[in-house]
């Protein structure tokens, strides 16, 4: 393969058609305009907007869907169907489904992580579909000889936010079944709530459960026997698998010829360069960094976005990826906007009802928020005084 430099036009070739593959060909098409040549490798045809699927089992609504390939012709970008099995970085070679190879010069990997169950025999949710039998598993719970529903965390889980949410939204279904009676209870592994948001909303969202009758048991690593039972440390009854509701576990990837550290994750360092490979560029959950979050995805795939148009020759200063966390927890009445200075110290975090960015979408991305029809991102302004929390009607309110 021929440098790049040397050809009248670079292949630039995006790998995986999720939100940080999304991103990183929105901002490509933006950055490069007309000196590279964009495709963008995906299995299937449409983008799914993951983070609402959580919403699917109660309202029955899918979540947003868009084909991929009339999208991307708009902005002179390649659909190609299929999905990565290897990468060979001395001659800049994909190979695809049935041994089909696509050739690159410039690569984003952005293929995200692998899922699998955390427990055998425990309803597990997958952000890939809303299947999920919410009133039946309701029910179950409620007939149970302590009427009992436990939402658990797994080990090594970064991004927990689904889960809460699970529990809030079967909250309200309860009520509406007339099972209100039901008992939830969430265990984690984390701290507190939510912490990786910070102290603030952390509180905010203890508060929150509370007032909605959700136990917390924090600090606590679900064990599970040969018999499949679970365990809750240090000492309490098994609880049986068929009441418990959980996330999956997200592995690394492992695509053969790429760095991998132990878990199967692709090493990139600020600006998505691979590490060791000089062409190779990766962004998203199939990244080493430890957080798995779609707006942390977009601000990856922005830094390797940058850089490599700047390689380009584009008149663009590549910023290095500095995350910042921007989550919007679903309630079942108002959503609370959660964000937090991931590398910022002893920063403390921000919750409110109130807009924290603009557009205050589940993802907030650069370049997808304008794609999904919503103005360009851009920051708001958060509340300079601290969340102190009232509850009134279950709701974390602002102390006025």
């Amino acid at each position: 393969m021929s440098d790049p430099w040397a050809r009248a036009k670079p292949r630039v070739v995006i790998a995986g058609g999720g939100i940080a593959g999304l991103e990183a060909a929105l901002a490509l098409a933006d950055l490069v305009a007309d000196r590279a040549e964009l495709a963008l490798v995906a299995p299937d045809p449409e983008f799914v907007y993951k983070p609402l699927t959580v919403e699917e089992p109660f309202t029955e609504r899918p979540a947003e869907r868009r084909e991929l390939e009339p999208a991307l012709a708009r902005i002179g970008v390649q659909l190609v169907r299929g999905a990565v099995t290897s990468v060979d970085p001395d001659t800049r070679t994909l190979t695809l489904w049935e041994r089909s190879r696509l050739p690159y010069d410039l690569l984003v990997v952005c293929v995200g992580g692998r899922v699998r169950a955390a427990y055998d025999g425990v309803e597990t949710f997958w952000s890939n579909r809303g299947d999920l039998g919410v009133d039946e598993l309701i029910r179950r719970a409620h007939a149970a000889l302590d009427r009992g529903l436990t939402l658990l965390v797994p080990p090594a889980t970064s991004w927990s936010l689904p889960l809460y949410e699970l529990a809030l939204l079967i909250r309200r279904r309860s009520d509406e079944l007339g099972l209100g009676d039901l008992r939830l209870r969430l265990v984690t592994p984390e701290s507190a709530p939510l912490i990786i948001f910070g102290s603030r909303a952390s509180e905010a969202v203890a508060a929150l459960l509370a007032a909605r009758r959700i136990s917390v048991e924090a600090n606590r690593l679900v064990t599970q026997d040969t018999s499949g039972m679970l365990h809750l440390p240090p000492m309490g009854v098994p609880l049986a698998p068929d009441l418990a509701l959980t996330l999956p576990v997200i592995e690394g990837p492992r695509i053969a010829g790429l760095p991998a550290d132990p878990r199967g994750f692709i090493p990139a360092d600020l600006h998505g360069r691979v590490e060791g490979l000089k062409d190779v560029y990766a962004a998203g959950d199939g990244t080493s960094f430890p957080i798995k979050q779609g707006g942390l995805a977009t601000q990856q795939a922005d830094a390797a976005a940058e850089h490599i148009a700047a390689r380009l020759g584009a008149e663009v200063e590549p910023e290095p990826f500095d995350p910042v966390l921007r989550g919007q927890l679903l309630t079942g009445t108002e959503p609370l906007q959660m964000r937090h200075s991931v590398a910022g110290g002893e920063d403390a975090g921000t919750a409110s009802l109130d807009f924290l960015w603009w557009p205050p979408q589940k993802v907030a991305g650069r370049y997808l928020s304008a794609w999904l029809g919503q103005p360009t991102l851009t920051d708001v302004e958060p509340p300079s005084r601290a969340l102190d929390v009232e509850i009134s009607g279950g709701t974390p309110r602002e102390a006025r």
